[in-house]
């Protein structure tokens, strides 16, 4: 069973509207995608140079357990300055041996 109209005038109505409404569909795809275009990237914040990873207790960070240089891949943490970075380290907190911000740091572990 069609849902459609049975008669010629109808379904030539119907057409009309449809195309009207595909019309006005595909101006607004358009308007869309050219606000696509402008808008300008994203700006990513800059890496920072060393990260302090801390435990993970339930949603909040508890004691420093590595540091890492900021481009390492398994770095999760907190930026911290190059100070701090070698202050943790020198109060013991592990070096990441992936990165080995120790030896970036020129500290001899």
């Amino acid at each position: 069973m069609s849902e459609l109209p049975p008669d010629l005038p109808r379904l030539r109505t119907l057409e009309t509207w449809l195309r009207l409404q595909l019309t006005a569909v595909r101006a607004r795809i358009q308007f869309l995608e050219q606000q696509e275009r402008n808008r300008p990237a994203p700006v990513r914040p800059p890496r920072p140079d060393w990260l302090l990873e801390t435990e993970r207790l339930g949603g909040r960070s508890g004691s420093p357990v590595r540091v890492h240089v900021g481009g390492c891949g398994q770095a999760r943490g907190r930026a911290i300055s190059r100070e701090q970075a070698v202050d943790a380290l020198g109060q013991g907190v592990e070096a990441c041996y992936g990165c080995r911000p120790d030896t970036e740091l020129g500290i001899l572990g």
